[in-house]
């Protein structure tokens, strides 16, 4: 699979008159892997949308050098795994795989062979074999959220974008996701490009965290290099401490200095008051 570069140039959307990004540099390399992190309602989902064509932007969006106002571009190489897919009632595990076809083969035309072999290859490579025939729905959340990549896959685009691909998935799926996307992205040399809200899983996968922060890239680098104490107070509001490891920092959360406060104002008022009953 040939990899591809993506380039966002002073990106600017407005949803109902509010503006929501406002001049997003960002540039991925051909095989990177680059988490957006963020506080909440910075623009996260709104910047993948925009990469994918799903909302009107100012400001230029390339694909491998080409323009992704161009349908036939986007339809080539990006495939996407939303953070809440539609499934429809009753969708087969099998059927919705196909669907991943749908940019090689068009909307109404049926599926080849060649469609049904790739199927298959990927449901396989994701555990997810003799699952054709299943509903969707009657999975567990591993599962679906499996099959949803699944779905992506089997479109063989050379960008991935997730969008909160953990979302709602336990701690032991999390990690099972996140090393599947890992292996595929080294063995494929997919491009990807994720919303993580979890700050120790943005720094321990992928190549580089970006902050989006007010509606722009507020830092991007190395993890070790941009989720600091400092930075996370900034952006996210939020007290830490940050620990290092060989696989990368672990973002700890810790009490503030005014709950510290309130628990010692506390702590002395209870002992007076023991203190006046004794």
């Amino acid at each position: 699979m040939v990899s591809a570069t993506v380039e966002v140039e002073a990106l600017e959307v407005s949803l109902d008159r509010t503006p929501i990004l406002q001049g997003v540099d960002l540039s991925v390399s051909a095989g990177e892997w680059v988490n957006v992190v963020g506080p909440n309602g910075a623009g996260k989902t709104t910047l993948l949308r925009a990469l994918l064509g799903l909302v009107a932007f100012d400001g230029k969006v390339r694909i491998d050098g080409l323009s992704s106002q161009r349908r036939s571009v986007r339809a080539q190489y990006l495939a996407y795994v939303p953070q809440s897919p539609v499934i429809p009632q009753g969708m087969l595990v099998g059927d919705y795989v196909l669907l991943g076809r749908t940019p090689h083969r068009g909307i109404f035309a049926a599926e080849t062979a060649t469609d049904c072999r790739i199927a298959a290859e990927v449901l396989e490579r994701l555990d997810l074999g003799g699952f054709e025939d299943r509903a969707v729905q009657s999975l567990s959340g591993g599962e679906r959220q499996r099959t949803v990549l699944a779905r992506a896959l089997a479109q063989q685009s050379p960008i991935l974008v997730l969008d909160e691909p953990t979302t709602a998935l336990d701690l032991g799926h999390q990690q099972d996701v996140l090393d599947l996307v890992d292996g595929l992205r080294r063995e494929r040399n997919l491009t990807v490009i994720a919303t993580l809200h979890d700050l120790t899983l943005a720094a321990r996968y992928g190549d580089r965290v970006a902050i989006l922060s007010e509606g722009r890239v507020a830092a991007c680098g190395r993890p070790e290099g941009v989720l600091t104490v400092e930075s996370i107070a900034r952006h996210f509001g939020a007290h830490v401490r940050v620990l290092r490891d060989c696989d990368g920092p672990v973002i700890v959360p810790t009490a503030t200095t005014t709950a510290h406060t309130t628990n010692a104002v506390h702590a002395g008022r209870g002992t007076a008051q023991n203190g006046d009953h004794s």
